[in-house]
This record gives structure tokens, sequence and C-alpha cells, in this order.
């Protein structure tokens, strides 16, 4: 079958003839995959910018790890699956020998694999995961859409690390994919929310197209007008969703005292921020990065109750074979959600 693989570091990825997944053993299943996402994460491991040296311990490896599709085959003791079942794949896995994990404390592993990172991903025909790891899904939805959990799986963890709450001022830095699912999760909670973004049309279009109408495009007009936008003076929430490292002082700089920012955007070198301007106006900076099984729940649910609000977020579906054109277009911000379709 054919795979897109990363086998070196440096610029590009390969779409090789690879063997098929082994057999599942207990425990675990092969998905064949129906859609898979193009991720921000991705598109840096295609461009080897910076971050994802831990990579190189697995290559060749298939990436992709934003995918969903339908149960081929299990394995021994899988009881709550069966053939032919849509599922959404949660891409980490957990080691299940440490002290969290034999405890049942999962999402405190210390050495988790994420599929489409250090073992093999979704942007093939099928692929090999635990049973553990899938969550079924009604059999009438939209695969594509499915396969946005894991990016609204991170803006969730966001929202919740962030105390969003109804009436809360939050301005979201970055209009991709995890920038959109945080502004409609944090509109969910009744937050009035603006979305900024440079040079980005598109996914700026693509935000107005879910319901958010307070967009600021940062080549146009500069990061102080989203004030404006929201009719205050400094904002209660920062979402930084960009890793653009120059967007966290920014960011900070529109916070009002006690305010909270998150950052959720992966940085490929180290951050400055002023400190003692931070100490002086309380501010907290947290960070989140995957979401717990929990989140993950809650996130099948809402894609599962609101999957007709989401479908302006995925703007192309691709065959395999265009997976190099398909990533060109994700750095150069061409549309919102690339799906690539095994």
């Amino acid at each position: 079958m054919q795979a897109l693989q990363k086998t070196a570091a440096a610029f590009g990825l390969e779409l090789r003839d690879v063997a098929p997944p082994l057999a599942p053993a207990a425990g675990e299943v092969i998905v064949d995959v129906v859609a898979a996402g193009i991720c921000g994460s991705d598109v840096h491991i295609y461009d080897w910018s910076g971050g994802y040296d831990f990579l190189k311990q697995a290559f060749p490896v298939t990436i992709g790890h934003e995918f969903a599709g339908r149960i081929a085959s299990m394995g021994d003791g899988v009881a709550d699956l069966q053939a032919g079942q849509p599922v959404v794949v949660i891409p980490s896995v957990e080691c299940g020998v440490c002290s969290f994990c034999t405890a049942g404390r999962l999402d405190e592993c210390r050495d988790r694999r994420g599929i489409g990172m250090l073992r093999d991903g979704g942007f093939a025909r099928s692929v090999r995961v635990p049973a553990i790891n899938c969550l079924a899904l009604p059999g009438d939805l939209d695969l594509g859409i499915a396969a946005l959990c894991e990016p609204l799986s991170i803006g969730l963890s966001a929202v919740k690390a962030a105390e969003v709450k109804y009436g809360d001022k939050v301005l979201v830095m970055g209009p991709g994919t995890i920038g959109q699912g945080i502004a409609l999760l944090a509109k969910a909670r009744g937050a009035d929310v603006v979305v900024a973004g440079y040079d980005d049309k598109g996914r700026l279009d693509g935000v107005r197209a879910l319901g958010i109408d307070k967009t600021l495009d940062l080549k146009e007009r500069p990061l102080s007008d989203a004030k404006q936008l929201s009719g205050v003076d400094e904002f209660d929430i920062v979402i930084e969703a960009t890793g653009v490292p120059s967007t966290v002082q920014a960011g900070l700089d529109l916070l009002r005292p006690s305010g909270v920012m998150v950052i959720c955007g992966i940085h490929g070198a180290p951050v400055s921020f002023d400190a003692a301007k931070l100490v002086r106006n309380r501010h907290q900076i947290r960070g989140t990065y995957r979401a717990s099984r929990v989140t993950w729940t809650e996130v099948r649910d809402f894609v599962v109750e609101h999957h007709a609000a989401l479908v302006p977020m995925v703007t192309h579906r691709l065959p395999l074979a265009d997976a190099l054109e398909g990533f060109e277009m994700a750095r150069h911000k061409i549309g919102s959600k690339i799906l690539l379709m095994p």
C-alpha cells in the first residue's frame, strides 16, 4: 500500500510503497482510514522547521494523527468494536507499564508514543492501533468531519485551561483549524471572541463561516484594533495558537491584569517576553498540549451533535496521491482543513 512517510531530518515527505500493517495483536485493531487531516504539526514535520527532532528515532514513519475510518479487523480481547464500525482514533498511545498507567491514570503517562509521530499514522490505507484508542461513531456521520475531532480536542483543552466562561472577552491568535476550534468552543461557552491572523484572508473567511464575526487580518490592521472590535481596553483571556514567538508578548500586551494567556501553538524556538511586566500585571501563562480522554469523549459528542455546523472547517479533500500538493497548500495557507482520503 502507499503511505506518506518522513524518512530523513530534512525538508520533504515521501509517498512510498510499504507493507500493510501486521495482523492486530490482542487489544489491537486495524483501521481502514477514510479521512486524515493535514495538521500544522504535520507541516512542520514536512518543512523540518524545528521542534520535531524526537521523530528521528522512528524514521521511516508514516505521519498523520488526525484521522477517522472503519474497523477492518480485530485482535483477541476486543469486545466493544465490530468490523465495519466507524471510529475516530485518539493518537496518543500510553505505555501501559509506568506507575501512572498501572494506577489507571493514563492521562499522566510519561512515555507516550504518538500515532503519526513515533508509530505509523493515518496517511495510509490502513493502520494498526490500540482498540482503546478508538471512539465509536454513528454510521451516518461524515468521517471527514469526524477527523476534526483531534484539532477540536486541542481546542477544547485550551478553552478548559483558560477556564473560559460566559461573558469573557477572548482573543484567539491564529485562524487555523485549532484556532477556529478554540473560537467555536469558546463561543459555545458564551464568550465574546475575536480571532486574529496575518495575511490569512481564506482562513479568516472560514472563521466567519463558523459564525465568529469579529476577525482581524494583521496585514491590514494592527493587533491593537482587536480591542475596538471587542469594545474593551483589554481582554480577559488570550489564547495563542500560532507557534510564532512574537505573538506571546503581543498577546500579553492586550491582557488585563490577572488575565490568563494559554499557549497551545508549538514553538520551534525559545520565546522571550517581559517577565517584569507579567509579574506586575499578575498575568498567568498556561500551556496545554494533548487532550485527556475525558476531553476526547466530550469532543466526539460535540462533533456528532454539531457536525453540520463544522462543515465550513473542511475546505479540501484530496486523494493520498496528491498529498504533497495538499501540504504545499497548507504551507501557503490555502483553505482551512485539508483532508487526504486514502
